[in-house]
């Protein structure tokens, strides 16, 4: 008989794409990953995995492996989801995957607010791209996801899941002291061309947005530098190398020789919590939904100045 926990690890090399990764995401050490995965090799005396340069490739067996297991772990969700609806309250483990700012500036609170709501439930938290995200949800890696769209650049949602809108997080220009825009009341998008820019790298949301709402304005951004961190951005806009849009959520106070300025119209990226329709019914699902909805209005109120 095929042991749960060891497809359960195969899966999430599927997914993840690395035995590091999947550890990470299943919260094992990589040798305990790689030692599950062994032991399904032997128990169905086939070869899963195969070497592939400084990584790992499935064998065909194992793409196919891969699907009974998410079948079979979409069964094993849908028992504990009727045995945590039948018990009322919040329970077991929820793994909750966000976005970088989101993970830094909303998550802690709702997550300590959950486990002094719920002692009896699990939450834990893994930073991931949006975009990434929302696959993870849709393929049972992740119970939840918290992911973000711009009003140029919507979020696609695959079949399976629900949503919920968490809230509106607002975006700034920041501009180096001493920047022509830097003692305005507010900069019209028209008037971004011929600045250097500071932005997140290309497959990123914010990256995305910045293109296209610069070439919808008849502008061809000139991206200088880039990085993944917004607190790195900041620091190249204080240094004087450029300017950068960067949303409220999570930015942290603004250094000296850093001046925000609105844009007009203000750009805006719309928060969402997105689960399976599978697990809607889970109380877990459900009371984390509420709890991002409760904190959100306080969080976007008192954004770092």
């Amino acid at each position: 008989m095929l042991d749960l926990q060891r497809l359960r690890a195969l899966h999430a090399v599927s997914v993840h794409g690395t035995v590091g990764a999947a550890a990470l995401a299943l919260g094992y050490t990589p040798s305990a990953v790689s030692q599950q995965i062994a032991k399904l090799e032997r128990e169905t005396r086939t070869v899963l995995l195969e070497r592939e340069g400084r990584g790992v490739r499935l064998t065909d067996e194992a793409r196919r492996l891969v699907v009974a297991a998410q079948e079979l772990l979409a069964i094993v969700e849908r028992a504990e989801t009727e045995l945590e609806e039948r018990r009322g309250r919040p329970s077991g483990r929820l793994t909750v995957a966000a976005f970088a700012s989101a993970a830094r500036g909303l998550m802690p609170g709702v997550l300590a607010e959950l486990g002094r709501r719920h002692p009896a439930l699990d939450a834990r938290l893994s930073e991931v791209d949006p975009h990434l995200s929302v696959d993870l949800v849709a393929k049972g890696a992740v119970d939840l996801a918290v992911a973000h769209d711009w009003d140029v650049a919507p979020l696609p949602a695959p079949p399976g899941l629900e949503q919920a809108v968490i809230g509106d997080d607002l975006c700034d220009l920041l501009v180096p002291e001493g920047h022509p825009f830097a003692g305005r009341t507010a900069v019209r998008r028209e008037e971004l061309g011929g600045e250097r820019w500071i932005c997140q790298p290309p497959g990123r949301v914010c990256h995305d947005w910045l293109l296209r709402t610069l070439r919808a304005a008849g502008h061809e951004p000139d991206i200088v530098h880039q990085a993944d961190e917004n607190p790195t951005l900041v620091a190249l806009v204080a240094a004087g190398l450029g300017v950068a849009l960067i949303p409220r959520l999570g930015r942290g106070p603004l250094p000296a020789g850093v001046v925000e300025v609105p844009l007009d119209p203000m750009p805006v990226r719309r928060l969402y919590a997105l689960w399976r329709t599978g697990a809607a019914r889970r109380p877990a699902i459900a009371e984390c939904v509420r709890v991002l909805g409760e904190r959100w209005p306080d969080v976007a109120a008192h954004p770092p100045r």
